[in-house]
């Protein structure tokens, strides 16, 4: 076909060069020789863009838990907002909800039930020393809390209420393990694992954990190494509920690190004699039973 347009030059512009260092130079190899390799042992190497070990995608992939952990709670914290009054029953329900979109419904309650006796132990024991408690709030994918009135008077009363939760919680998981292994139920099995570890990781001495509140009886510096072991963990297993856990332990620690002069403080924190033994050897106690229970609950499964 002949255009009628005039014919107009065109601007000849050369072929851009490649980059310094992307995409790799294309260097003729010697006959029978393997082609030069251009990766990362090679000091001029820069990662190119989508590179699954660059520094974008590493930092994609370690915020990716928390942004899914802050997509739940933004789903199901909407649906407690709207709760006019945080009862016990209304909570557990948003709360095996969320549970029950991640594991089954059946699961779910279970889990719920756990914490709950584990929270009923702090009730129990609050109220036993005067303390005047509510009944536990639950949180999905936090757990629950169990709301004071009063405080208690002694960092010995606050550990013994501490370690009231674990208890009642452990024994549950052993009941329900007990149970299981009689009806043969791998779910009410596992269950009864999720449920021991659960009381496990409370157990933790790191504010605001059961097992910070213990460490205060102890010893205040465990605080210290508690929260050095949980950010180490947290730098290798990013977790969403770890940094939720650093940041709220962090302050609070701070709180009472600053106060720990004065005279309100060195009251609070003044023990008889035997009460750090006593509280010491329950502390390490449950920890063994709770390790020996997880050794008799656990399931090896197999990938089919």
């Amino acid at each position: 076909m002949v255009s009628d347009e005039p014919w107009q030059p065109q601007r000849w512009e050369p072929p851009q060069a490649p980059s310094a260092h992307w995409p790799p130079p294309q260097v003729p190899a010697a006959p029978g020789a393997e082609p030069p390799q251009w990766g990362p042992e090679h000091p001029g190497y820069v990662r190119p863009p989508g590179d699954p070990d660059s520094f974008r995608a590493r930092l994609k992939r370690f915020f990716a838990p928390i942004a899914a952990l802050g997509a739940l709670l933004a789903k199901f914290g909407a649906i407690l907002v709207k709760i006019k009054s945080l009862t016990l029953l209304g909570s557990m329900a948003v709360s095996i909800a969320a549970y029950a979109s991640l594991w089954g419904w059946k699961y779910a309650v279970g889990f719920v039930l756990l914490i709950l006796v584990h929270e009923v132990g702090h009730v129990i024991v609050l109220r036993a020393r005067g303390i005047k408690a509510g009944w536990p709030v639950f949180l999905p994918f936090l757990g629950a809390f169990v709301s004071m009135q009063s405080t208690p008077r002694s960092v010995y009363e606050e550990a013994e209420s501490a370690l009231a939760g674990p208890v009642f919680g452990t024994a549950g998981a052993l009941a329900l393990g007990y149970y299981a292994h009689v009806q043969h139920s791998d779910l009410l099995m596992s269950l009864a694992f999720t449920g021991l570890f659960l009381n496990l990781f409370n157990l933790l001495p790191v504010l605001p954990l059961d097992g910070g509140r213990v460490a205060g009886a102890l010893h205040p510096v465990i605080w210290f190494g508690g929260l050095l072991v949980l950010l180490v963990w947290e730098i290798y297993r990013p977790s969403g509920i770890i940094i939720v856990i650093l940041v709220l332990g962090g302050f609070e620690l701070y709180r009472r690190w600053k106060d720990r002069g004065s005279q309100a403080s060195q009251v609070y924190f003044a023990l008889q004699p035997g009460q750090r033994v006593k509280i010491g050897t329950a502390y390490l106690a449950l920890i063994a039973i709770i390790l020996l229970g997880m050794h008799l609950t656990y399931m090896k499964r197999t990938l089919s």
